[in-house]
């Protein structure tokens, strides 16, 4: 199994889109992913509109890092989880399901079913370390880019950006 306990079909770039576990509001986390070794996302603020942070927690280590779009360090972060990493949390659970969430971070099982809370409290139980946000480029990039599809207009003919991507019934 490779980073996270995903199988290799998991990690493979034409694994079926998997519907979110439950539906969810985009506002407060417009965008969340489980790559890279880390739960990843931008989560807006909550006082300015045009700010946005981006937070990570890592697989293993749930070292953490949050920092605004302009690279700003997030004033919530020190020492533990901030409210922003706690929103990343919830909304990831919601868009994956807390079982999936939890095999990727290797999060030891808590008592019962595990939900966000369960989850964020047997991360924080360990004392994870801040870690630095060098990854937080990547991970609005591709945020900006996810936005950059919103603004094309609907249409049922291929995307040559996307072209790459094998068809999904090719027999070789």
């Amino acid at each position: 199994m490779g980073v996270g306990a995903l199988s290799v079909w998991e990690q493979s770039s034409t694994a079926r889109v998997m519907a979110p576990a439950r539906p969810r509001k985009l506002a407060k986390v417009p965008f969340v992913e489980l790559a890279d070794g880390r739960l990843q996302g931008v989560v807006s603020s909550g006082s300015d509109i045009g700010r946005v942070y981006v937070s990570s927690v890592a697989a293993r280590t749930y070292a953490f890092a949050c920092s605004t779009n302009n690279n700003r360090p997030c004033g919530g972060a020190r020492g533990m989880f901030c409210k922003h990493i706690q929103a990343l949390v919830v909304e990831a659970v919601l868009q994956y399901g807390a079982e999936r969430v939890g095999r990727y971070l290797a999060v030891e099982r808590p008592d019962g079913e595990p939900d966000a809370q369960s989850l964020t409290a047997a991360m924080t139980a360990t004392r994870p370390v801040k870690d630095d946000s060098s990854a937080a480029a990547q991970v609005f990039s591709r945020f900006l880019r996810h936005l950059a599809y919103l603004e094309l207009a609907p249409v049922t003919s291929p995307l040559p950006e996307m072209q790459w991507f094998p068809p999904t019934r090719a027999v070789a």
